[in-house]
C-alpha cells in the first residue's frame, strides 16, 4: 500500500498551495513558440533598468572566491547598511531576500497557540508562513483596498504575537502616511511585533512618507524588512533584510540559517549601496513609468489602484484571466491576482517606456477581443 506523504506532513503544510511566481519569459517562449527577445516581463515587480554596473564588477570579482563559503555574518554588508541608515550592525538580520527574513520571524514569535494580524489583499508570504508554523492566521478586512490600521490594532488579542503591515502594500500599492503609521503603533501592545514590510519603500517620494527606521528607537517592539530586489536591482540574487531592537535580532540570528546570502549576492549589495545614481534613476524611470500607465488607463477608461510601488493594479472586468492569457499570446507577461482576492484585477510592473508602450497596445488588442472595448 502506497504511503500518504502529505498526510505525514504537519497540518498547516497539508493545506498549503505551492507559491506562483510570475511566469518566467523561457516559459512562456516554450510553451507559444515565441521568440524570448519579443517577450516583455511585467510581473514580477523587477527593476526594468538591468543591475547597476558597480554591483555587476562586485559579481565578477567575488567569483574567483566561489570555493570558499561565504561571510556568515554579513560583516561588510551589515557595516554599509548600518553607515547609511544610521543603525547599529548588531540591529541588522540579512535573509535571502526579505522573504526568508519573514520566515524566521514567524518561525520564532509564533506557534500553534498564536494568532498573526495581516491585512486583506496583502503579501501572500504572511498567511503562507502562518500556516506553515500552525498559526491562526487573522485576516483584517482591507479599506479602500489598503490596510484598515484601525481594524488590525482592534483585532489584537491577549493571544496576538505578530502584526504583517506592508507599507507600500503590495499588490494594490496603497501606502499610509508617517503620522497614522506612527498613531498604529503606539496602540499595540509591546508584546506584540509588528513587522513593517518595506519592500518597496524607496520608490516612496512623499513629504508624509515613513521611514521605519527611524521610529525603531521609540517602539521597540518594531521590526523592519526591506529588500535589494526591487529598487536596488537585485531581484536574481535574492538579498533582504531586517532592522530592530538588538534583542530582537539577536532572537532572530539564532533562527537564521548560516550562509543564508551568498557571497556574490553579498558583493553586489554592499557595492550597489554606493551607486545612488542608479538609485535616482530608477526612482525617476519608476515615476515616469507610471504616470504613462495611469494616463494609458484613463484614457480606456479603466479604474486602477494609484500605486506607490513600482507596480499598478488595473481593473479589467469578469474575464481578467482571459485578458491575461490574451496578453501573453501578445509577448506581454502580467500578473493575476485572483489568488489575493482580486479576481478583476491584474497587476502590471512598471517598464520602460517602450515596454510599457507595448503592454498598452497589447492591452488596448485584448480588451477588444474580450468585448470590453477600449
Amino acid at each position: 500500500m502506497a504511503i500518504d506523504y502529505q498526510s505525514l506532513a504537519v497540518t498547516g503544510v497539508q493545506a498549503l498551495s505551492p507559491y506562483q511566481p510570475g511566469k518566467p519569459i523561457s516559459e512562456l517562449a516554450r510553451e507559444l513558440g515565441l521568440n524570448p527577445a519579443d517577450i516583455i516581463k511585467l510581473a514580477s515587480n523587477e527593476n526594468p533598468l538591468g543591475p547597476s554596473k558597480k554591483a555587476i564588477a562586485a559579481v565578477q570579482n567575488a567569483l574567483t572566491d566561489l570555493c570558499l563559503y561565504p561571510d556568515g555574518n554579513g560583516f561588510d554588508l551589515k557595516q554599509k547598511l548600518s553607515e547609511r541608515l544610521g543603525v547599529g550592525a548588531d540591529q541588522i538580520t540579512l535573509g535571502n531576500g526579505s522573504n526568508d527574513v519573514l520566515e524566521v520571524i514567524a518561525r520564532c514569535f509564533a506557534d500553534t497557540r498564536s494568532e498573526v494580524v495581516f491585512s486583506q489583499y496583502a503579501f501572500a508570504v504572511y498567511p503562507i508562513v502562518t500556516q506553515a508554523i500552525g498559526a491562526k492566521a487573522v485576516a483584517v478586512p482591507a479599506k479602500d483596498w489598503g490596510h484598515d490600521l484601525d481594524a488590525m490594532a482592534a483585532a489584537v488579542t491577549e493571544r496576538t504575537r505578530l502584526i504583517f503591515v506592508a507599507n507600500p502594500n503590495n499588490p494594490t500599492g496603497t501606502v499610509h502616511d508617517a503620522d497614522t503609521i506612527e498613531a498604529f503603533l503606539g496602540k499595540i501592545p509591546e508584546g506584540v511585533l509588528v513587522v513593517l514590510d518595506e519592500a518597496y519603500c524607496e520608490y516612496m517620494t512623499g513629504e508624509k512618507d515613513p521611514d521605519g527606521v527611524e521610529l525603531l528607537s521609540r517602539f521597540p517592539n518594531l521590526i523592519v524588512c526591506r529588500t535589494f530586489s526591487k529598487a536596488w536591482g537585485l531581484a536574481a540574487l535574492r538579498v533582504g533584510y531586517s532592522v530592530s531592537s538588538p534583542a530582537i535580532a539577536d532572537v532572530l540570528n539564532r533562527v537564521r540559517q548560516p550562509f543564508n546570502v551568498n557571497s556574490v549576492a553579498l558583493a553586489a549589495a554592499t557595492a550597489v549601496l554606493d551607486d545612488e545614481d542608479y538609485l535616482q534613476r530608477s526612482r525617476e524611470a519608476n515615476s515616469a513609468g507610471l504616470e504613462q500607465l495611469e494616463e494609458a488607463f484613463d484614457q480606456m477608461g479603466l479604474r486602477y489602484i494609484p500605486s506607490s510601488g513600482n507596480f499598478v493594479a488595473v481593473e479589467v472586468g469578469s474575464q481578467a484571466m482571459g485578458v491575461y492569457q490574451a496578453l501573453l499570446a501578445h509577448g506581454v507577461i502580467v500578473r493575476p491576482v485572483a489568488g489575493y482576492g482580486m479576481p478583476e484585477h491584474l497587476r502590471v510592473s512598471v517598464g520602460l517606456p517602450a515596454q510599457n508602450e507595448h503592454f498598452i497596445d497589447a492591452l488596448s488588442k485584448a480588451l477588444t477581443a474580450a468585448g470590453q472595448g477600449a
